[in-house]
């Protein structure tokens, strides 16, 4: 294997996925395997790097790559630490490095790297589902609805490299606008306990399974929930609905003339969420900025492993710029 030997991670709440990659000098990627292992069965991050390591599934592990970086849902902080809303444990590259042993690494939010994927391959194999006239250097905006509701942003950087913006706006207010979503509203702090319902707990699949429930009063997983997913489907139609509305306010937010792209397990799974009519009356529909909506052309990136490609990304600019943190 020749290049920058890079160990991607994307570590979230239900999954925590591994890419090997190596990187030529002109930062073209190529894959050489990926392990996926359930994040709830390991204590921390240590503990989950050792379990990788102990897997054998990839041709290297943390120690023995140039660059580790890592993507994971939450908050990024200090370039090192993070507390991940929906996982037990949190993260500190700094404080676990002795144990780690990595010999370079960078943090990002999984959505910063599901941005970055937009650099990549990823990019040219997303599906287009709404078409539009998109800006070459527009702000790209990637929304995603899985464990949670992720959002993020990819924006010029005025030298001709992009930045990744990070955000946590998936723990927003969700809007609702009607008597009968203000009534899903009442049903889900009733059944969570929560007195604000924000996005991750509607545009997820915590939320998927909440509406299913509402709607029919049947309990279902997520998965089962989705698998029931059909033509005339109340609960395809109010879920598309909401994703729809959720990519809606973060393209108006970043002004995302580059483009959005639909991201996360759900829709990479079932991509009738995108492509439910819905969908797009949702996503086209502002009594102010319906023109601006029309121009920005909408992509799936059903690619589950889009964050992997995104971190190894991040990790081969980190490495040409020397910006990368060491032992």
């Amino acid at each position: 294997m020749r290049g920058l030997r890079i160990l991607a991670a994307d570590i979230g709440g239900t999954n925590a996925r591994f890419g090997a990659f190596a990187a030529d000098p002109d930062g073209r990627l190529s894959l050489f395997g990926t392990c996926w292992l359930p994040t709830v069965e390991s204590a921390c991050f240590p503990d989950l790097m050792a379990r990788l390591g102990q897997e054998g599934c990839l041709p290297f592990a943390g120690a023995e790559a140039d660059v580790v970086a890592v993507a994971i849902a939450g908050p990024v902080e200090e370039g090192s630490r993070c507390a991940p809303p929906n996982i037990a444990w949190d993260l500190d590259l700094v404080r676990d490095a002795p144990c780690l042993r990595f010999a370079r690494w960078v943090l990002l939010n999984d959505f910063a790297a599901q941005a970055f994927a937009c650099r990549t391959e990823v990019w040219d194999r997303a599906e287009e589902v709404l078409p539009g006239r998109p800006e070459p250097q527009g702000v790209v905006a990637v929304v995603g609805a899985g464990t949670g509701l992720g959002k993020a942003a990819l924006a010029p950087d005025g030298r001709g490299g992009w930045l990744a913006l990070s955000s946590e706006a998936g723990h927003g207010l969700f809007p609702f606008a009607s008597d009968a979503e203000l009534a899903f509203w009442r049903f889900v702090r009733e059944a969570t306990g929560r007195a604000q319902v924000i996005g991750d707990m509607v545009c997820s699949g915590s939320g998927l399974a909440l509406l299913h429930r509402f709607l029919t009063g049947e309990e279902r997983t997520p998965e089962e929930a989705a698998r029931a997913f059909g033509a005339e489907s109340a609960t395809l139609e109010w879920f598309a609905r909401f994703l729809g509305r959720a990519c809606r306010e973060y393209a108006l937010q970043t002004v995302s003339l580059g483009g959005l792209v639909v991201a996360g397990g759900i829709a990479a799974r079932n991509p009738s969420v995108v492509r439910h009519p819905a969908f797009a009356a949702e996503f086209r529909d502002s009594e102010t900025h319906a023109a601006l909506l029309a121009r920005i052309p909408v992509r799936l990136a059903a690619d589950q492993d889009a964050g992997l490609w995104g971190a190894a990304w991040a990790g081969f600019l980190g490495a040409r710029a020397g910006t990368c943190a060491s032992a």
